[in-house]
């Protein structure tokens, strides 16, 4: 695993160090999902077949992670609600 140092622009944009982008083969327009927890963001890129699969599939790593640390459908609905009455 190759380890960089990046930064947080005024525009809250991330800088993909190029070297990691030439390993990883990202190029502009390339589309990522992202997953945040206790202070750790994950960029994980979305390959172009990958956005054929359902959402099922995408979502397994998300439900396994969520079951890890105990959360319920209750709790995330609730904290869906809790979200639309302070937008």
């Amino acid at each position: 695993m190759q380890i960089e140092l990046t930064r947080i622009s005024e525009k809250g944009q991330v800088v993909i160090p190029s070297s990691l982008r030439k390993e990883m083969c990202i190029k502009k327009s390339d589309q990522f999902m992202v997953f945040g927890e206790r202070g750790t963001v994950i960029l994980k890129k979305i390959e172009p077949k990958a956005i054929k699969k359902t959402f099922d599939d995408i979502s397994k790593p998300l439900q396994k992670a969520t079951s890890q640390i105990g959360l319920t459908k209750n709790d995330l609905k609730r904290a869906i609600n809790d979200a639309r009455k302070k937008a």
